[in-house]
């Protein structure tokens, strides 16, 4: 039965193009319900298992998020099983999704933006890296996984412009400010401890000892920073692109051009950014109107 979890992941990274990141949470989930229906047979699982996962979910009090996501898992596993012959019809396809639980994403205002992007201030290889990062997130919207899967040549530096493979590795071009771009060169021109290899090919954004770094990588250094500048909101990669596509729509950009530059697949996944500029908007009316 593993093996079939592990032919499923292979599929999802070689045929699908899902990320690494995808690829590790469907596991996780895929494990989780092997786990809870024990030795019972794939072919013989029916709705009523699923629904009993469900269930056993809500008892361990996993948010309707979590529990979306461990469904959509299992209909995209049972959809392969039945292309595969292992199983005759997907027991997951007539199951509700749970309504989502909309939360607001979270951001930083411009004053700790600067602050974060400041950080990175020695002299040094290392911190001339971190800063080149921190501004490509925040000026491009970049998700970690297409940040860390940069190559040299996907940079244009006199066109201003990023090429980024995002999910299912759809490719868009994204500009870059000069702001980054000026952080970039400083990184660049520094020479690292040690360079890996191949000349264009090789990745933007390495470590020490010339590999990429990883989504976990770039993650920790985000952290240092947030302690070192004393922030005390909880930030991540994440976080640089809640606050990009927030400050867009904020200084006017319409929402079809933030939309392209996240590379979002659907305009109502962008849509969630103008429920909080709405949001600040009717708190600051609160605020001030004597009326309120």
């Amino acid at each position: 039965m593993n093996k079939r979890v592990e032919d499923f992941l292979n599929f999802l990274t070689t045929e699908k193009g899902a990320s690494e990141h995808t690829t590790k949470n469907y596991g996780i989930d895929l494990r989780e319900f092997m786990k809870f229906i024990a030795e019972k047979e794939l072919p013989s699982l029916t709705y009523l298992d699923i629904r009993s996962f469900l269930a056993f979910l809500k008892t361990r009090e996993y948010s309707k998020n979590s529990i979306s996501r461990k469904l959509a898992c299992l209909r995209s596993f049972f959809k392969y099983l039945v292309r595969e012959n292992v199983l005759a019809q997907n027991p997951a396809a007539g199951i509700a999704t749970p309504k989502k639980e909309k939360r607001l994403p979270s951001f930083m205002n411009p004053d700790e933006i600067t602050k974060l992007l400041d950080a990175p201030n020695k002299n040094s290889w290392e911190e001339k890296r971190d800063k080149a990062i921190l501004e490509m997130l925040y000026s491009s919207g970049l998700r970690v996984s297409e940040l860390a899967g940069l190559n040299h040549d996907d940079l244009d530096f006199f066109g201003g412009l990023v090429r980024v493979r995002g999910k299912g590795k759809k490719e868009r071009i994204v500009p870059v400010g000069q702001t980054a771009l000026n952080s970039l060169r400083a990184y660049w021109d520094m020479k690292a401890p040690r360079e890996s290899t191949s000349a264009i090919k090789k990745p933007l954004f390495i470590s020490r000892i010339g590999s990429r770094l990883t989504d976990r990588s770039v993650r920790r250094m985000i952290l240092k920073y947030v302690k070192r500048t004393g922030l005390s909101k909880e930030i991540s990669p994440h976080t640089f692109r809640h606050s990009f596509a927030t400050h867009m729509l904020d200084r006017g950009a319409d929402l079809r051009s933030v939309q392209e530059l996240l590379g979002h697949a659907n305009l109502s996944t962008t849509q969630i950014y103008t429920h909080v500029t709405t949001q600040r908007l009717k708190d600051a009316y609160m605020a001030a109107h004597p009326r309120a």
